[in-house]
């Protein structure tokens, strides 16, 4: 399983959407996530139907952060054209994990 990971520290679990239909899913249909939901490539994500609220992080080519926010249920985000991937978590987590 990957992980994710920050200063060389595992901080949580990290599922893969490995196909094109596992990231237009995404989180929705859940009602909660543990750990992180990777989401590549992706610039930006949505929260159309979902049943919690997320932190998320963009990443860069190197699997660096360009950019985190939290997004409530059922808004939009705006692309981020640095990002080339996108990690989703429950609300709260980054700030938990000390992101």
């Amino acid at each position: 399983m990957p992980w994710l990971v920050r200063d060389g520290q595992v901080i949580a679990s990290l599922e893969v959407a490995g196909s094109r239909a596992q990231r237009r899913r995404g989180l929705l249909g859940r009602d909660s996530v543990e750990g992180g939901f990777l989401l590549d490539p992706a610039r930006w994500v949505h929260t159309m139907g979902m049943r919690f609220d997320i932190d998320v992080a963009f990443l860069d080519r190197e699997g660096q952060v360009v950019a985190i926010t939290t997004m409530k249920r059922h808004r939009v985000g705006a692309p981020r054209l640095r990002a080339r991937s996108v990690v989703e978590t429950r609300a709260g987590a980054f700030d938990k994990w000390g992101v």
